[in-house]
């Protein structure tokens, strides 16, 4: 368990929040960041609200600063206690979630706890998702074959497949930033969920390919038929053909990503 946090790579320490379910995995990877001896640290997604969950963040030094990959509950639902407790400035794409701090953008640089992190945005899951680079990390072995770091929050999980969040999220937008991240090279992955994973271009490619397969799966289920988001028949048709061995739990968020492969499908005509 990482529940006593768990040092992944030289900036990038891994404390699990302890709120494992079909949705979040083994619960949400909350990540502190610093360079080694500093005695700031940046708290990225600090999940949910959880008072022993907060304590062990804190632990690591004093909480210079929160970032979020974006608003979802089990990642921000600590937000405003963390920043309290702390005096921390947080800073989400959302406006909604910044305390202190301005709303982040992708291009941004930000500098804190003597680490570099740039913001990438990569909207799609929500459309506030932002990835962070760490472009002075080192991975596990911290050797000459070593590479940066990115935290890629829901839109790159450790494992699975991330859910398009219509009419939030955007499959458009999500193939968009998944492209943009594979041109981004081969960085060590550090998701907001599941284990860590060696390679982001590779790991973009088979999204992407998994991506392509679905709307296949899903043009050949409504063929014929117009592709309509709101057809719940149609989404019940699909769910049925594309999502066979889903558990019950994961269902609502199956058909959240249906919807927005018939959006992307009635765009595309």
């Amino acid at each position: 368990m990482m529940s006593t946090g768990r040092r992944l790579t030289r900036l990038a320490t891994c404390v699990r929040a302890p709120n494992a379910g079909p949705m979040t995995l083994d619960g949400t990877n909350t990540y502190v960041v610093r360079a080694p001896g500093s005695p700031r640290v940046v708290v990225v997604d600090p999940g949910p609200l959880d008072e022993g969950h907060l304590a062990e963040i804190e632990r690591f030094g004093t909480v210079e600063l929160i970032l979020l990959t974006h608003g979802h509950h089990d990642h921000s639902d600590a937000v405003a206690q963390l920043a309290a407790k702390t005096g921390a400035v947080a800073r989400a794409v959302d406006e909604r979630w910044c305390i202190g701090g301005d709303p982040l953008r992708g291009g941004d640089v930000v500098a804190a706890a003597g680490a570099e992190i740039e913001v990438v945005a990569t909207p799609g899951h929500t459309s506030d998702s932002v990835c962070f680079v760490l472009p002075g990390d080192a991975g596990p072995d911290q050797g000459a074959g070593s590479c940066p770091s990115i935290l890629t929050g829901d839109t790159i999980l450790g494992r699975g497949t991330t859910v398009i969040a219509h009419p939030d999220g955007s499959l458009s937008n999500y193939l968009s930033s998944i492209e943009r991240l594979r041109r981004l090279g081969r960085l060590h992955v550090l998701p907001a969920h599941g284990p860590a994973l060696p390679d982001l271009a590779a790991i973009c490619e088979i999204y992407l390919a998994h991506r392509r397969d679905k709307l296949e799966l899903v043009r050949s289920v409504i063929s014929g038929r117009r592709a309509d988001p709101g057809d719940v028949d149609l989404v019940q048709r699909v769910i049925a053909a594309a999502y066979t061995h889903a558990p019950e739990g994961v269902l609502p968020a199956a058909r959240a990503s249906v919807r927005a492969q018939l959006e992307y499908l009635a765009l595309e005509g």
